[in-house]
């Protein structure tokens, strides 16, 4: 059997020469090539392989550009880093899928299914594409609050501004009240959806509808006006005052 290893991680590769050599001791290993540019020139130049292991990034680009240059008739075995939730939808698609590092148990359930001859339905290189785009992440729609015994939740588009205070992090609503979340403002910024919520400064997260007025203020920074605040020192740094003005137009 003639194996090609399309792998720009020289330790994974070494590490997948090895498993592949104790699952099928006879096979002839080709590569490992860390480019497209490499990859189609040997697939330009030699036999097509009866098997190949396909990184999807190369040193030089992702590796779907390889079908774009040479006509690929061999089975793949794409073999990366990407998420589980990838590796799930292509594993629903009959396409095997091998998550770096590369469990022995799964390659050889991989080397167990291409040697039986089973062969994955057709799927574009477009669905293979759509497959690997990331999940998209899914922001928080609600607080959890609690006042004395009483638990509450507060839904997102009630919410005017998040701030810390010594060392201490607030949610407050539109309405002017005042909750402690269980959150530091690093966290609470990684939860929200960045349309809807902009980190001033180290202090402040607010929302579009909390920001009562925008001042130009000295050395190119910019003032601003919070509801239900009387901190008159929020300031935006020059830093960030191409991203603030292009999420409050948008």
């Amino acid at each position: 059997m003639r194996i090609l290893i399309i792998e720009d991680e020289n330790m994974a590769a070494r590490r997948l020469i090895k498993l592949i050599n104790d699952s099928i001791p006879d096979c002839e290993i080709f590569g490992n090539l860390d480019t497209v540019t490499s990859a189609v020139d040997w697939l330009n130049h030699n036999p097509q392989p009866d098997l190949i292991f396909l990184d999807i990034q190369l040193a030089d680009g992702i590796s779907f550009e390889i079908f774009e240059h040479v006509k690929v008739t061999s089975p793949i075995i794409f073999c990366t880093a990407f998420d589980q939730y990838a590796i799930k939808a292509f594993k629903l698609n009959s396409i095997d899928y091998l998550l770096k590092p590369v469990d022995p148990d799964e390659l050889k359930n991989a080397l167990d299914k291409f040697q039986s001859g089973r062969k994955a339905p057709e799927i574009t290189l477009d669905q293979i594409r759509v497959l690997l785009q990331p999940v998209q992440k899914v922001y928080k729609n609600r607080f959890l609050v609690k006042t004395g015994e009483r638990i509450q939740t507060i839904a997102i588009d009630e919410i005017g501004t998040f701030y810390s205070e010594d060392k201490v992090t607030f949610l407050m609503t539109r309405q002017g009240k005042k909750f402690i979340i269980d959150y530091t403002l690093d966290e609470v910024e990684n939860l929200l959806d960045p349309e809807l919520f902009f980190r001033l400064n180290r202090k402040y997260i607010s929302s579009v509808g909390a920001i009562k007025g925008v001042f130009t203020y000295s050395n190119s920074r910019l003032k601003i006006l919070l509801e239900n605040s009387s901190d008159n020192d929020i300031l935006i740094s020059r830093e960030k005052m191409a991203a603030f003005k292009s999420w409050l137009g948008q």
